[in-house]
């Protein structure tokens, strides 16, 4: 999808975005803690989400840091911006952005420099990665730290084929993100994270029906239907289970020598 289809997709998503995403009670609180233990997040560190949507995983990270500096919510939907609500919790703040607008300084922010950036599952919408990573690691400030939170090459969802083998197709390769990072500068290191999730079968496929994920978008309304009935006959059990295992791409910008 291009960015404007992109945009149009999370727009349209908003509302029930949450919904969607959070699997179970136990869900977001893992990941949060999963990004804030990659990125060794403190208090005083001044924090960006970079896609960060509705906030989902930004709130949490602020109710368990209780940052002192506001975390910076970054998206180019004023959709799902608007879900933090208004005004915005405490320890945030909304940038109407994209990943591209924030590298290349196109958006004024409330702060110069930056100690810890993340980008959860929105790398692969960025149109050059290469360029775009490396204007993010130039706002990190000496010691900063920039994670990339993605899916890996091939994923073990109960999606219908042609959706799987689509996601093969579009998804950027972990090594090839660990490499722009290095390029940029940065020490980078790749480590992996695996959750099991418990989804009731129809509730998933509802989720698939609203295009939950934005490679579904990519697909027609008949040709949504046809895999949802693929698979209900491939998955008749009345409860998915399906690990969702991520890799964390993490470069860190080196102390600046006295």
């Amino acid at each position: 999808m291009g960015r404007r289809d992109v945009r149009g997709h999370y727009d349209g998503l908003a509302a029930e975005y949450d919904e969607h995403w959070v699997y179970g009670p136990e869900y977001v609180p893992w990941m949060s803690g999963r990004i804030s233990e990659a990125l060794r997040l403190g208090p005083a560190d001044r924090i960006a989400d970079i896609g960060s949507g509705t906030g989902l995983f930004t709130r949490e990270v602020a109710r368990q840091l209780r940052p002192s500096h506001p975390i910076l919510c970054v998206d180019p939907s004023e959709a799902m911006l608007r879900e933090l609500g208004a005004p915005p919790p405490a320890g945030l703040t909304p940038v109407v952005a994209s990943a591209e607008d924030f590298a290349e300084r196109r958006t004024r922010l409330p702060y110069e420099e930056l100690d810890a950036i993340w980008l959860k599952e929105s790398v692969h919408h960025v149109t050059d990665q290469a360029r775009t990573l490396r204007g993010l690691a130039d706002r990190l400030a000496p010691g900063g730290r920039l994670l990339i939170v993605m899916l890996p090459a091939t994923i073990r969802y109960p999606l219908f084929k042609a959706a799987l083998a689509r996601f093969e197709e579009l998804q950027p390769d972990p090594t090839v993100i660990q490499g722009h990072l290095r390029q940029a500068g940065l020490e980078t290191h790749i480590g992996h994270v695996e959750h099991e999730l418990r989804i009731d079968r129809d509730r998933y496929l509802g989720m698939v029906r609203a295009r939950y994920m934005s490679l579904l978008s990519t697909f027609s309304g008949s040709e949504i239907e046809e895999g949802v009935e693929e698979m209900r006959a491939a998955h008749p059990e009345p409860v998915l289970v399906f690990p969702d295992r991520f890799a964390f791409v993490l470069g860190r910008r080196l102390e600046e020598s006295a």
